[in-house]
């Protein structure tokens, strides 16, 4: 088990929820807002966000590509290592808000809930990976995914290996997002993501800017 790493001074805020919930929209309308506002922000994605994590991504999102459970985990993780390394912990020292899209509680959800992997194995590649860094506030856009499939499907995009299982896996990693959620209030803003953009976007504003405030932490 590794050793947990000294807290950064800066704000980690990640986006969670299923496919076609809008989390990299919203990331990218917050990060305009802070940047507006005068705050240093590096918005990322997992997995990818570096070369390595972006060669990995593209093994993680082949449909075609058959992979274990455990190995789907570990790939994870790897990405997320040198996502942490290189960009997240650089950024939150020199004082950013780093918003991301994904992160350790993506692995909780899919690989803990979805795939049904033993929880004590999914913390202990986490720790592995992250040194033990937590977001400071985990932003969950919680749509059914029946709604979050229909939203791919009507951009067009093609299904990538995550989405095209089936939808009781899609329906287990709901409830683990939404449990997560329910264990730790404090940290966790809960997002109708099926209401109007502006009303979604008008929420996590309201709660960034509370945290950014100190008013959350």
């Amino acid at each position: 088990m590794s050793r947990e790493e000294p807290a950064p001074r800066g704000l980690l805020i990640s986006f969670e929820g299923v496919d076609g919930a809008g989390k990299s929209s919203h990331v990218e309308g917050l990060a305009a807002e802070l940047r507006g506002a005068g705050r240093d922000v590096v918005t990322l994605r997992e997995p990818g966000g570096t070369p390595l994590g972006e060669r990995v991504r593209e093994l993680l999102l082949d449909a075609e590509l058959e992979r274990s459970p455990r190995a789907e985990l570990l790939l994870f993780q790897v990405a997320r290592a040198e996502l942490v390394a290189e960009r997240i912990r650089p950024a939150l020292e020199a004082g950013a808000v780093v918003l991301i899209d994904r992160f350790s509680d993506s692995t909780r959800a899919y690989q803990g809930w979805g795939l049904e992997l033993e929880r004590g194995l999914v913390e202990d590649a986490l720790r592995l990976a992250t040194g033990g860094l937590e977001p400071d506030l985990v932003i969950l856009l919680d749509l059914e995914p029946a709604r979050g499939l229909r939203r791919v499907n009507s951009a067009g995009k093609r299904h990538d290996a995550i989405e095209s299982r089936r939808r009781d896996f899609l329906e287990r990693v709901r409830r683990g997002y939404l449990e997560l959620a329910r264990r730790e209030p404090e940290r966790w803003l809960i997002v109708d993501a099926a209401r109007p953009p502006a009303a979604v976007a008008a929420a996590v504003s309201g709660r960034v800017r509370r945290l950014l405030d100190g008013e959350d932490r």
